[in-house]
């Protein structure tokens, strides 16, 4: 594939994209980072394509899910065909991302197109987030990779790649407006679903201004945001207490890290599938005397699916891309297929040691 079009010296993204009005304000809502030489492309190609086929990463979170589902019902509301899907092998929607509309667009990997004309990808960092779905983007035409993470690695023909964004929702939205497309209330909570997701209801480092003017936008709509919170956090079946209850039973503070991990047999003894144990490493990394956190989930396949969280001090995103992963400074992860042990040790070595 030929690299993505990016303006600015030695291909970085050029910066200083002039303000756009959305809802009658003179704002800045995400894509500076990116080259207007890079937009003109992506909105030649989407508006003289028949079908596009979007894609996020697998076990999607709501940011990679409702990124892609917002710009689905808008190409389609154009006329545009539209395929949807991500690349797992068990093939299911999260069940707290249940409540996303536009989940008619999606099909499993099997009824995806194997050679798309264009395909989008939402919220990937490197190819291989996209699973089975890789095969497909080898095929593509064109790959339009719209994405917020620093460690992204310029896969595709097109980067729509902003570092600064709070969340690909943000370049999600900037997308539609760029289309001519608008907000309706199905269109803003799955954009919503994804901002609140990556910025951790704004607690984290990534909120901004933009994020909360873009959140403003978003419930101008009509949306019931206490209904969406509660979808994406105040919902857990009791199994998932349990399962919390032993990874607590078996955490580890060692010198400014806390660890802990869930296997498959933890999940299989209450029937909890692999993404109801995504929320715990947001109760490990509240420890006071830890500056990062790492939470080990075995999936059903037997590898490993690391998170890390750090307080701000500690680069995950280099430690996890060094492993293989990637991610955010403050929250990144990777997979791994060796032990539980070696794979600390792995996350070890890359640690600064204290002085």
């Amino acid at each position: 594939m030929t690299p993505d079009v990016r303006d600015g010296a030695r291909g970085r993204p050029s910066r200083g994209a002039p303000a756009r009005v959305l809802g009658g304000t003179a704002e800045r809502p995400g894509g500076q980072a990116v080259g207007e030489t890079a937009w003109t492309r992506v909105l030649s190609l989407v508006r003289q394509a028949d079908e596009v086929a979007l894609a996020c990463h697998v076990s999607p979170d709501g940011d990679a899910l409702g990124s892609m589902l917002a710009v689905g019902l808008v190409l389609r509301s154009m006329g545009k065909r539209v395929v949807a899907s991500f690349g797992d092998r068990n093939f299911a929607v999260p069940r707290l991302l249940r409540f996303l509309p536009g989940q008619d667009l999606l099909v499993p990997p099997a009824g995806y197109p194997a050679e798309p004309d264009l395909m989008i990808t939402f919220d990937s960092s490197t190819l291989d987030r996209l699973g089975l779905l890789a095969v497909n983007a080898g095929k593509a035409r064109e790959v339009v990779v719209m994405d917020h993470h620093p460690s992204n690695t310029g896969f595709g023909t097109i980067g729509i790649i902003d570092p600064d964004a709070a969340a690909t929702a943000v370049l999600a939205e900037q997308l539609i407006y760029r289309l001519g497309g608008g907000l309706d209330r199905d269109v803003a909570t799955c954009l919503y679903a994804g901002l609140v997701t990556d910025t951790g209801s704004f607690r984290h480092s990534s909120t901004t201004a933009s994020a909360h003017e873009m959140a403003a936008r978003l419930v101008a709509t009509g949306l019931r945001t206490d209904e969406i919170a509660r979808e994406l956090w105040d919902r857990s079946p009791f199994g998932y207490l349990k399962v919390l209850g032993a990874a607590l039973e078996r955490v580890t503070l060692e010198d400014g890290l806390i660890w802990t991990y869930v296997t498959r047999l933890d999940r299989a003894a209450y029937g909890l599938p692999y993404e109801e144990v995504e929320a715990i490493i947001d109760v490990v990394r509240r420890t006071d005397e830890a500056e990062v956190a790492v939470v080990l989930k075995e999936d059903d396949l037997g590898a490993w699916q690391v998170s890390t969280r750090s307080k701000g001090a500690v680069d995950m995103a280099a430690v996890c891309a060094a492993l293989g992963g990637g991610g955010h400074r403050s929250a990144a992860g990777f997979t791994s297929h060796e032990s539980v042990e070696a794979t600390m040790d792995n996350i070890r070595a890359l640690l600064p040691r204290k002085a």
